[in-house]
């Protein structure tokens, strides 16, 4: 429902989501799939339609799709469309220390699985959810517009809604405002929620590259004195029968290497990351526009104010060490629908206290785990005397020759 005040358009809805990212979008589809009428908005545009003909580049943004996740977009018939496209489930991880002899070797096979989870592209998992949303006319799409303003309007009694004020002069009222805008998050800051946060002082190098030899359906990760480089193998459906040979990677290095790694052509980064990666794959071939962007850790001191609940990016943050950012928000999703839909059920408002303090107990103490334990990994594998380094070596060695535990490392990653 709407009304026309001085030309400008009042928008009302049960709930409000701002960003339409990956998980602002799935947040939005799994909330009108529970029957809640919704609102999506971003700052770009957004395209609720068809998936187009597959893209023959590479998107530089990927994700490495855990189990948990998978499970979540089949509940919203979203997992078809992305098998449709390119995907790649990798059945194997390598894990090396660059400057020693340790390393860890983790197979599907040993928590009889097929694929430790699956490397996707985020533009095909956008298009995926995007082509769900438009059958849903419960859901709504306002964009591209800017929100400049939020505020608290309080009702009789403990009631209250939130009202947003758009870049188009529009307002929007709403029982509940789902921030999934990002690590910058503009509507955290409205709300005044405090960050910890910290910088890594690296930057990440994102490409996709070719190698001289196939990846094996094989994720790869090094730990060097200066960064970790990850490769995630991906698929190239335009030759199914051919060995796979595309990957996507993240190179981790302090500012003063990336900013000579980004200024290499690309023969001599081909060079560069070849000799990096310990010719893995043998030489790597041809690589795509580089991408650089700065590591810094975030995490919101309370996840929800009032009205405002935060999600993923605009709650936390972390290193892109193990992938898990994107699979971070997804959980977070699931969990937010869950408590919102029980909410719902039992007459409860859902900007309710009591509904979006149950979300931040389940979600905040894994986010901070993960969050930890990247900060330990960077902090081990940053560069160390002799001693520590012979530790690690030892440390990998062991873990790899311990079945029980191997097993128990895969499950926590297969979420």
């Amino acid at each position: 429902m709407s009304q026309q005040t001085h030309s400008h358009v009042q928008h009302e809805t049960d709930i409000a989501v701002v960003g339409a990212g990956l998980v602002g979008a799935t947040m939005a589809l799994a909330l009108a799939d529970a029957g809640i009428n919704v609102l999506l908005l971003d700052a770009s545009p957004v395209t609720a339609g068809e998936l187009g003909a597959q893209p023959e580049s590479y998107d530089p943004r990927v994700s490495a799709i855990t189990h948990a996740s998978q499970r979540l977009f089949r509940q919203l018939q979203v997992w078809p469309a992305i098998e449709a496209q390119r995907n790649c489930a990798y059945t194997h991880m390598h894990v090396r220390e660059a400057d020693g002899t340790g390393q860890i070797d983790f197979d599907a096979r040993d928590v009889h699985t097929e694929s430790l989870g699956h490397i996707v592209e985020n533009r095909i998992m956008l298009s995926a959810l995007q082509q769900r949303i438009a059958e849903y006319k419960n859901l709504q799409i306002l964009a591209p517009v800017k929100v400049t303003a939020y505020q608290q309007v309080a009702h009789s009694g403990h009631a209250q809604t939130a009202e947003l004020t758009l870049s188009s002069g529009d307002t929007v009222r709403t029982g509940l405002v789902i921030a999934a805008d990002g690590a910058g998050s503009p509507l955290r800051s409205m709300a005044g929620i405090a960050t910890r946060e910290w910088d890594y002082e690296h930057q990440a190098i994102v490409t996709t590259i070719c190698t001289e030899q196939a990846h094996h359906n094989t994720a790869r990760q090094i730990f060097m004195d200066e960064g970790v480089l990850a490769f995630l193998p991906l698929a190239d459906q335009a030759a199914p029968q051919l060995p796979q040979r595309y990957c996507s990677i993240v190179w981790s290095v302090i500012p003063s290497v990336a900013e000579s790694l980004m200024s290499m052509d690309d023969a001599a980064f081909c060079q560069a990351l070849s000799n990096a990666s310990q010719h893995w794959l043998g030489s790597v071939q041809h690589t795509d526009k580089r991408f650089s962007f700065p590591l810094r850790q975030r995490h919101a001191r309370r996840y929800h104010q009032g009205s405002l609940v935060l999600i993923g990016d605009a709650a936390h943050s972390i290193h892109p060490l193990a992938g898990q950012g994107a699979n971070l928000g997804l959980a977070d999703v699931h969990v937010l629908a869950e408590e919102l839909v029980r909410a719902r059920r039992s007459g409860r408002s859902p900007a309710d206290p009591i509904v979006l303090s149950r979300y931040q107990r389940r979600r905040q103490p894994n986010n901070l785990s993960m969050m930890v334990t990247m900060e330990a990994f960077k902090r081990l594998y940053a560069e160390q005397p002799l001693p520590v380094r012979w530790l690690r070596n030892t440390g990998m060695d062991a873990v790899d020759r311990l079945p029980v535990l191997k097993q128990f490392l895969i499950r926590q990653a297969l979420g």
